[in-house]
């Protein structure tokens, strides 16, 4: 008896030690290595201090995320201008903390048209959203934001 209880101890300690190192090993999101699932995303710094690095977020690797070309959303606005409207501009004291790596303040950003959002550019996991003038790319399952257009829809 006390022999089959300690090797079913054992063995389920055995389970949790390798199921959690392979849980640690893909973080999910297909960022792991070698699981790309067929998509190549390209990446880019941004432009950011700190060789990608966000101060305000933690200094968070933005290196994992999508490429957004913000001259095609730009031209992407212009063109279906009747699509939008320009929103408010939000108190400076909000307007501060829609930054890159920050959560998205409830109640802030509204859906956009669903019109606009089919000739925007796509990227898995994240979602456009409108707070007063600024498009923002928010991240669908932390709400987290993943970029801001500031004054694009002014």
């Amino acid at each position: 008896m006390f022999k089959s209880k300690a090797l079913i101890s054992a063995l389920t300690s055995i389970a949790l030690v390798v199921t959690s190192a392979a849980a640690l090993a893909d973080p999910g999101n297909g960022k792991g290595q070698g699981n790309d699932k067929g998509k190549a995303q390209h990446v880019q710094d941004h432009g950011n201090p700190g060789g990608g690095k966000d101060k305000g977020a933690d200094h968070k690797d933005w290196s994992h995320g999508p490429t957004v070309d913000r001259g095609s959303v730009h031209s992407t606005l212009s063109r279906y201008h009747s699509y939008w409207n320009p929103g408010p501009a939000l108190p400076p004291g909000i307007q501060k903390n829609l930054a890159r790596g920050k959560p998205l303040p409830p109640g802030i950003a509204k859906k956009l048209d669903g019109r606009l959002v089919g000739h925007l550019p796509h990227y898995e996991g994240y979602e456009w959203q409108q707070a007063g003038t600024d498009l923002i790319l928010v991240a669908i399952a932390t709400g987290i934001i993943y970029e801001v257009l500031s004054g694009a829809l002014d």
